[in-house]
């Protein structure tokens, strides 16, 4: 779902990806096994989609250059993906704002990451299939004067954040009338810790984060306004989620895509819920 990139990092990426041509398979690094290595890029602390951990507990990966582990339901998509194309996985930690970049670079194959497919990040790079689609929720403490809003405006007036370079921050916020919007917080941890700590009524965010959450915090409340008159509204591409690769690179653009052509949303929400089963009560 989070978006957004400045102004001065997409031209510097814009120049980047002049340079770069596409991949293949034969392109990336071999492993000791003698297979090809999946170099996947995530930030490892977006639970449920991502997260670090200190063992390799439900099949967790380890992360390069790391004595850390990553799992969430990136790793376990990201693992299926390999096996089915026959890859040694790879799991290279980044901020976020650094995944664009690095797919651009080929310092990575591809980033799956909870991206969302938009017609910005087209321009840049190449996106497969949906592999999630996340609707816009927003989280407030129980007790909270908001805690019964039944639409957008019944929360009109709220102190609010989210995490920064999101649609949550830069378009859902602004459709609350009269809000009192603080500065963006640097992570979706973050935004989660300004609410608990009551500096703010409620956070945007997107189905996945809000039910993980709900278990690390269980004194907060979900608000789903889906299906209702009063609801954010936001684009197709804002809640579809792909995985990024590199322009060109169609033979692994089109492996990731027959991979994912056998799952359906069934399937999706079935991980994505083991993953939030699964996941560390604080990141």
């Amino acid at each position: 779902m989070r978006r957004r990139i400045a102004a001065l990092a997409l031209v510097m990426i814009m120049a980047v990806s002049m340079v770069f041509a596409g991949g293949s398979k034969e392109d990336t690094a071999a492993s000791d096994s003698g297979r090809p290595v999946l170099r996947v890029a995530m930030e490892c602390g977006y639970a449920p989609y991502n997260w670090t951990q200190t063992t390799d507990a439900n099949g967790a990966v380890k992360i390069a250059d790391s004595n850390d582990y990553a799992y969430g339901y990136d790793v376990m998509m990201a693992k299926l993906i390999a096996e089915k194309l026959g890859y040694d996985l790879q799991i290279v930690k980044l901020d976020w704002d650094s995944l664009v970049p690095a797919v651009l670079s080929g310092t990575v194959d591809c980033a799956i990451a909870g991206q969302s497919i938009t017609s910005e990040r087209l321009q840049m790079v190449d996106f497969t299939s949906p592999y999630y689609y996340a609707s816009i929720i927003c989280l407030v403490n129980a007790g909270s004067k908001y805690e019964n809003a039944q639409g957008v405006h019944d929360l009109a007036g709220a102190t609010c954040t989210s995490q920064l370079g999101t649609i949550w921050y830069d378009v859902c916020l602004p459709q609350i009338p009269d809000a009192n919007i603080l500065p963006a917080q640097e992570s979706a941890p973050a935004m989660l810790v300004a609410l608990n700590s009551g500096r703010v009524d409620l956070v945007c965010t997107d189905m996945p984060t809000g039910q993980a959450a709900l278990v690390a915090y269980p004194n907060m409340r979900l608000l789903d306004f889906s299906g209702s008159d009063d609801d954010f509204q936001v684009s197709e591409e804002e809640i579809n989620i792909g995985i990024s690769v590199r322009k060109g690179n169609t033979e692994l653009l089109d492996g990731i895509n027959s991979v994912l052509d056998t799952l359906t949303v069934d399937d999706f929400n079935r991980m994505m819920d083991e993953a939030i089963s699964v996941q560390p009560l604080a990141q």
